[in-house]
């Protein structure tokens, strides 16, 4: 077999990198997007939120109506008001973007979720709080376990008792869910950090960064000013703060970016938002 340049070695290698994914990842220029922007929220816990007072919506709130639904159209200006201090936040930092606008896809190959977001890197501030990071950027997943997360995403997470916070009274106290439980009530999170470490956690009475089984991989790059950075979850999880991912289903999902070396309160946050494994959903993922 002269012709032949597969010999069956070779061969079986081939097949074992396709069965592990290694050869497996959607062609994203045939993938639908979706943009989402993020905003700078300053201080705005879920206490802030459900409170009323400043924050109008709690009304909506109460009734059932989500975040999103109320202020998608807005986030920018919402982001600018609190960059500049014009509304809840009383530590302005100079040259803080107000709002980074970003592309967010995903697929799946029956096994694994792949997520990928691109934006362009905005001008930075003063400040550079994490000098090991430029960027770190958070995933968070929830299926129906915590209560409310359909209508105000990740800020169920954000409290005005956590590190950074002006009423942080313990600098060790992050994210958590009020009566949070890694059995019942939680959020599944993974993260990538331009250092290049990889994270796979959940929030539940605390935040807690490893753990879990559901990432197989996450990179991230940036050419001239244009950031990338995609994640491989496997669908089943597996883990400990892992959540299963089924087609035909859908979950309240959420991300973050800490930008220009930013840490703690000072990142930029979506709104909740849904996503779909062979459903339509606000990111729908289908098999590729």
């Amino acid at each position: 077999m002269r012709n032949s340049h597969i010999t069956i070695p070779s061969l079986g290698i081939l097949l074992a990198l396709s069965a592990s994914g290694v050869l497996a990842a959607p062609d994203w220029s045939m993938v639908a997007s979706k943009k989402i922007t993020l905003f700078y929220p300053g201080v705005s816990p879920i206490e802030w939120i459900v409170k009323g007072g400043e924050h109008s919506g709690a009304k909506g709130l109460r009734k059932g109506e989500s975040c999103v639904g109320c202020h998608e159209e807005e986030v920018g200006e919402m982001g600018m008001k609190m960059a500049t201090g014009q509304k809840i936040e009383p530590r302005v930092i100079k040259g803080k973007a107000a709002a980074i606008p970003v592309t967010v896809q995903a697929a799946h190959d029956g096994v694994n979720l792949y997520l990928r977001f691109s934006w362009k890197q905005p001008a930075g501030g003063a400040e550079k709080m994490d000098k090991d990071n430029q960027v770190k950027l958070s995933v968070m997943l929830d299926d129906s376990l915590v209560e409310r997360a359909n209508l105000s995403g990740c800020w169920e997470t954000c409290h005005q008792d956590a590190r950074s916070m002006p009423d942080a009274k313990d600098d060790m106290k992050t994210k958590y869910v009020m009566g949070g439980d890694v059995k019942s009530k939680f959020f599944d999170l993974i993260q990538w950090t331009s250092k290049g470490v990889i994270h796979d956690g959940y929030v539940a009475e605390k935040r807690v960064m490893d753990g879990g089984m559901s990432m197989v991989d996450a990179k991230g790059e940036k050419k001239e000013d244009q950031w990338v950075v995609t994640f491989k979850r496997k669908l089943a999880g597996g883990g400990t703060g892992d959540i299963s991912m089924t087609p035909g289903k859908t979950y309240n999902f959420g991300f973050a970016i800490h930008d220009d070396h930013t840490t703690g309160r000072f990142h930029h946050v979506s709104l909740g938002y849904t996503i779909g494994i062979d459903a339509q959903a606000d990111v729908s993922a289908f098999k590729f």
